[in-house]
């Protein structure tokens, strides 16, 4: 099945990471053949320095020519002026002026600035960082392989062994795709287990990062006898006639790491995962931690992070501070130039893959997400962010003119009123650009991709 950039394609477990959510049902498609899938920077002596992860791998650096950014010198006298009203409307409203920054640029032009290369709590926006890194070491079409075999034999519906699945970090497997592999499992002839149900390496379940409780939610996912009212529901939502499957595990359910991967596994199918695009469009529509954090330590942690953000934008490396890949917490500090270079080395990346910026991130009055609540321009394709007295965004509004670029970091207790006046500005920069009905190109999603997850039958077990 197809899923177009207004379906969402989540769950509701989500709900327990993100505010919002409409669901609706994914179902593997089953195919026919076989799936296969720092710098060193002269550092600020003020800052922290980002930590490794025990998860974080090393993958190769990938080699690019960096973007060349802006001057923050020589703006535009009237959008500075734009900018300086809003500057002063905070000012008003109590906020300290040195807690905010703001920067505004064509593809080739300064407009304004204020503190634009000064770093700040970047909050999610962070994710953006995150984005780039994981189309940058990853690639757009990647998509993470789930595992699925026996050890024993199948005969009369019951395997006398055990059942194996070897994880590979897929962020978003959820309930649907549990009841996916458990009814292709019925398929095989797989009806019972005597055995344990064994998970071997990285498994996230419905946005649970353990993988001891991820592996008792799948296991509770392939056997409808014991679903919850959540799965039930999720069930519900599915193509008319999905069965329910069955298949009961005997014995317990245990985890192992990678390297234990049992060596007279027979592998039955695979389950690969909606590709890259479709993980990181869903990440940022809610703001998803979970998937955030995840995406980034499979590209290498908080430290690829930096590199890879260094190395496409050409930023001084004091305009970025990152020590996660989802933006929870104080530490993650970039400089809204820094967050305007992401999106343009994003749009660079994705280009030669007939993507755009518009296929990872919102679309404001388009896509469901956090953005919906928020009175914004339709067609601006925005992230934001929150943490406590931190509010920010950060995108691309398309006008008559082209695509006008800009990243707001506020500071301050009352993050409804930084909100509202964000808001303001973005209605005056599109208003001073000149408000259109056209889509920008970079702006404009990429239509009729297969985003769906894929189930590939390797084999048929033993009898």
């Amino acid at each position: 099945m197809n899923c177009d950039r207004n379906t969402p394609c989540l769950i509701a477990q989500i709900m327990r990471v993100i505010p919002t959510l409409a669901p609706i049902a994914l179902i593997a498609a089953i195919a026919l053949t076989a799936c296969q899938p720092q710098p060193s920077s002269t550092a600020d002596p003020n800052r922290t320095t980002a930590p490794t992860t025990p998860e974080a791998t090393s993958p190769p650096e990938p080699q690019t020519v960096a973007l060349t950014p802006l001057s923050p010198d020589n703006p535009d006298a009237d959008v500075q002026e734009i900018v300086d009203r809003y500057l002063d409307k905070l000012t008003a409203l109590g906020f300290d002026r040195t807690q905010q920054s703001v920067w505004v640029q064509t593809n080739d032009r300064l407009l304004a600035q204020w503190q634009g290369t000064q770093r700040l709590p970047a909050a999610s926006v962070t994710k953006i960082a995150t984005t780039l890194t994981a189309l940058r070491v990853l690639g757009a079409d990647h998509r993470f392989t789930t595992e699925v075999g026996i050890i024993g034999t199948v005969a009369d519906g019951v395997l006398t062994g055990d059942l194996v699945v070897v994880g590979d970090r897929d962020p978003m497997l959820v309930w649907e795709d549990a009841i996916a592999i458990g009814n292709a499992l019925n398929a095989q002839g797989i009806r019972q287990v005597t055995g344990d149900l064994v998970v071997v390496g990285d498994l996230l379940m419905n946005f649970e990062a353990d993988t001891a409780t991820a592996a008792e939610l799948l296991a509770i996912g392939l056997d409808a006898s014991r679903w919850t009212d959540e799965a039930r529901s999720q069930h519900a939502t599915l193509e008319p006639g999905t069965p329910e499957p069955q298949v009961a595990i005997g014995g317990i359910v245990r985890t192992a790491p990678l390297n234990a991967k049992p060596a007279n596994l027979q592998p039955l199918l695979t389950y690969a995962s909606r590709p890259l695009v479709e993980l990181l469009d869903q990440m940022n529509r809610y703001s998803n931690n979970i998937i955030a954090q995840s995406l980034a330590d499979t590209a290498g942690g908080a430290i690829a992070l930096e590199r890879e953000v260094i190395a496409t934008t050409g930023i001084d490396p004091n305009e970025i501070q990152l020590m996660n890949g989802s933006g929870l917490g104080r530490e993650n500090q970039l400089s809204p130039r820094a967050a305007v270079m992401m999106f343009r080395a994003i749009q660079r990346e994705l280009a030669p893959e007939g993507l755009t910026v518009a296929d990872v991130v919102a679309v404001a009055g388009v896509d469901a997400g956090i953005l919906q609540a928020r009175p914004l321009p339709k067609q601006v394709v925005l992230k934001s962010g929150s943490l406590d007295a931190v509010s920010t965004i950060a995108g691309g509004i398309p006008t008559k003119n082209g695509v006008i670029w800009l990243a707001v970091m506020n500071g301050g207790g009352d993050t409804e009123a930084l909100r509202s006046a964000q808001e303001s500005l973005i209605a005056e920069l599109e208003a001073y650009g000149g408000k259109t009905e056209a889509i920008a190109p970079e702006l404009t999603p990429t239509p009729d991709r297969d985003l769906s997850p894929s189930l590939t039958l390797i084999q048929t077990p033993s009898p």
